[in-house]
């Protein structure tokens, strides 16, 4: 099979979308040999993080706008006119790793599409975004998902979305988990924690949150449980700042209780294992997520986890980590002492390290390459 991929995200991403991208497609090429693989983006990014990926296989082509009007109009090319590049170069799957399409897609006569969908977030909690950009991830997302020949969700939470907001056929849904990566499983030598709590001054003792620290991510109902936690537990969040981050300090600095919270928005992804491996227990109160991969890194740092009812985040944290409603800050922080508990919080880490098993990159491949041949041998 000839292979291509929407690598907008992969290129020119580093969070969320950006990392899923480089996953998959990192995935697929260390796990499959014989398939070729084409990276298609609007745009010519320095990127390390893709580099290492396309310059480590042979079987990986990148392509990019090649004419005046593509590269003086990337984002039409790559949502109208790429259909004629996907033609030319002969590509069997063309597949969206980041909610969409092109809105040509179905000019391509020999080429099956699949889409991966992440979340509809923007249908469930539309407080929590503009209303143009309601309106502009409706449109392209939902006309995405009608024209794909084939759906994969990145969890049960989202295809049941999928199935309910857009009215899609279930038949047409696959769910693939998205693991993390390999890094969080490999443990940090002494040398490199006492390196990493320098670095960031780190205190001794911390609870953790890992996202952007906006009002989806409800980070302030963790900080919350800062009285009602023994003094020498601090919490530290990483994340990107956004306004709802001022929310969080004024609170802090209002209860006095500032010099036990820890903001860091530049954590290098190198340092980040070692900052969970360190923590006590890791929380993640989001009340609604389409996945939610901090958990996964945090089950591989051997970590025991806390997180929020409501959405997905069960499916990410199975049936040993805790569960509960996101702004019940007193539930919050009996769960959080449970983890204090030695035999509980060692239960919670080894069944957590098990269940962290069905998130491997090479599952993932195994499953996405079935979807792509029973396409095919569906022609």
């Amino acid at each position: 099979m000839k292979i291509g991929f929407d690598a907008k995200r992969a290129v020119q991403n580093f969070t969320g979308l950006g990392n899923y991208s480089r996953y998959v497609i990192e995935a697929l090429l260390h796990f499959d040999d014989k398939n070729s693989y084409d990276t298609y983006s609007p745009k010519r990014v320095v990127s390390k993080q893709f580099s290492n990926i396309t310059n480590s296989y042979n079987n990986i082509t990148e392509h990019y706008p090649n004419t005046w009007f593509g590269r003086k109009f990337p984002t039409f090319w790559r949502t109208w006119n790429i259909w004629h590049d996907i033609d030319a170069d002969n590509i069997d799957i063309y597949h969206g790793l980041s909610n969409e399409l092109p809105l040509s897609i179905k000019h391509c006569q020999h080429t099956k599409s699949v889409l991966t969908m992440h979340d509809l977030i923007y249908l469930r909690l539309p407080q929590c975004y503009t209303f143009l950009d309601r309106k502009l991830y409706n449109f392209k997302y939902k006309r995405s998902c009608k024209n794909a020949d084939l759906i994969i969700a990145v969890s049960e939470c989202t295809k049941r979305d999928i199935v309910e907001l857009y009215g899609i056929d279930a038949k047409k849904i696959e769910v693939i988990y998205q693991g993390c990566d390999p890094s969080f499983a490999q443990k940090s030598s002494d040398e490199k924690k006492a390196e990493v709590k320098h670095l960031y001054n780190l205190p001794d003792k911390y609870v953790l949150s890992v996202g952007s620290i906006e009002e989806r991510k409800n980070a302030l109902s963790l900080v919350k449980t800062l009285p009602l936690l023994p003094t020498d537990i601090h919490i530290v969040l990483v994340g990107k700042h956004t306004k709802y981050t001022n929310r969080i300090i004024e609170w802090a600095e209002k209860n006095s209780l500032s010099q036990r919270l820890h903001i860091l928005n530049k954590v290098s992804f190198v340092d980040l294992p070692t900052v969970y491996q360190m923590c006590q227990t890791f929380v993640y109160p989001s009340v609604y997520e389409g996945f939610g991969i901090p958990i996964v890194e945090a089950l591989n740092s051997q970590v025991p986890v806390v997180a929020a009812t409501g959405s997905c985040l069960e499916e990410a944290g199975g049936p040993n980590s805790i569960y509960v409603a996101p702004n019940d800050v007193d539930a919050i922080y009996r769960a959080i002492t449970q983890t204090f508990d030695v035999s509980t919080r060692n239960k919670m880490i080894e069944a957590g390290i098990e269940w962290a098993k069905r998130f491997s990159q090479k599952e993932l491949a195994a499953q996405t390459i079935a979807c792509y041949q029973r396409l095919l041998t569906q022609q």
